[in-house]
């Protein structure tokens, strides 16, 4: 795949007196997140019927974008010393490019996801020494039959799943000419007041060890239809868990999978840590809306120790529902247990780098995003 960078610039808001606004402080939740940047690729067909060309729509998509980074400003600024984000005119940076070929022949390929990070504004997935990087950059790939690849890359440190699907939202809305402003801006950073920072984290509390560690990696795409969901969840079911869910039967599936092909490298049997997040914007009291920016999750653990005996499905998946409604529905108790996640991260981590057990993460975007901007509806979403 051939693809030609045309051109490279800084978006910056539309409101150009956001200087006058406040830093924007980061939570405990925040600074413990971890520095990389995660993809996301939307993918269009040119519709037959539509009145522009793929100029016009990337043309478009930066005028939007522009309006949509003044609602959600702290997107436009840069983190400093893991406390705040200031800066908000700095803006994000948007890069075009033309892709030889047809959209469709590249999603039906075989090797497209190994070739997914010629189309990304930036390489995913690495640890980031340098935090004061952009939150946001954006790569619109347009290719040669007028198809679209729409690609983002959002800094983890105050993005998460919440966060950028809202922002893709506004942005939209402002591509189709609607009104995409937020109800109330104040609610943008809650997160700092309900978890406040600390101005020194602790060195034991950095993840990079653990989610960062060296080595070969692929990427794999596995698609299940329904049918197969369907048989999943019901070889799932258990007396303890009568209803499993799709997104605790495919975890549970994965993480049994994953720990036999590591049992079969390694040749040993360790406890295994399934680590998945939990979203607490619907749990607080008042409820937080999607818009809320910052990383609004816990991490409950599953913990799988039996070395002793093949690994079952059913034991897995209950182990894995239980694990996602520990998250307690209790405003107070939430604040209580995130005063403790930084001394649960230590642990976990220590525990993995002395080779004591495997360590797993299951990130499920079911509901989040639906890829329409504008009039165009998404044919296919790639995400981490």
């Amino acid at each position: 795949m051939e693809v030609r960078i045309t051109s490279k610039l800084m978006v910056k808001p539309s409101c150009s007196n956001l200087n006058v606004l406040k830093p924007f402080k980061l939570s405990l939740l925040d600074q413990l997140s971890p520095t990389n940047y995660v993809p996301c690729i939307l993918f269009y067909a040119k519709p037959s019927d539509s009145p522009m060309n793929a100029s016009q729509f990337s043309d478009r998509l930066k005028q939007s974008l522009s309006k949509a980074l003044t609602q959600f400003y702290p997107l436009a600024g840069r983190t400093k010393n893991n406390l705040f984000v200031s800066d908000y005119e700095e803006g994000v940076p948007y890069v075009e490019a033309r892709v030889k070929g047809c959209l469709s022949d590249f999603i039906e390929q075989s090797e497209v996801l190994e070739a997914m990070n010629q189309l990304l504004p930036c390489r995913p997935f690495c640890y980031l020494q340098d935090s004061t990087v952009p939150q946001l950059a954006i790569q619109v790939n347009i290719f040669g039959c007028g198809g679209i690849a729409l690609s983002l890359c959002f800094f983890h440190k105050i993005i998460d799943a919440s966060t950028i699907a809202a922002f893709l939202r506004t942005w939209a809305a402002f591509s189709l000419g609607s009104n995409g402003e937020l109800p109330d801006l104040d609610l943008l950073g809650p997160s700092s007041r309900l978890f406040p920072p600390i101005e020194s984290m602790p060195s034991n509390a950095d993840l990079k060890g653990l989610l960062f560690n060296e080595g070969r990696r692929r990427t794999r795409s596995f698609v299940f239809d329904a049918n197969a969901i369907a048989t999943l969840i019901s070889k799932a079911k258990s007396k303890g868990l009568e209803h499993p869910s799709r997104v605790v039967s495919l975890n549970a599936f994965i993480w049994k999978h994953a720990m036999q092909a590591s049992r079969s490298v390694s040749g040993t049997r360790k406890p295994a840590i399934l680590c998945q997040p939990v979203s607490i914007r619907q749990k607080m009291k008042p409820r937080l809306p999607d818009y809320s920016i910052g990383n609004l999750f816990l991490l409950p653990i599953a913990t799988y120790n039996s070395v002793g005996k093949d690994i079952e499905l059913t034991e897995l998946a209950y182990l894995v529902r239980e694990a996602a409604i520990s998250v307690t529905n209790d405003s107070q108790d939430l604040l209580k247990v995130s005063k403790t996640i930084s001394e649960l991260q230590s642990q976990i981590a220590e525990i993995v780098s002395k080779g004591s057990a495997e360590f797993y993460t299951s990130v499920s975007w079911l509901n989040y995003l639906d890829g329409k901007i504008g009039t165009i509806e998404s044919i296919a979403i790639a995400l981490s």
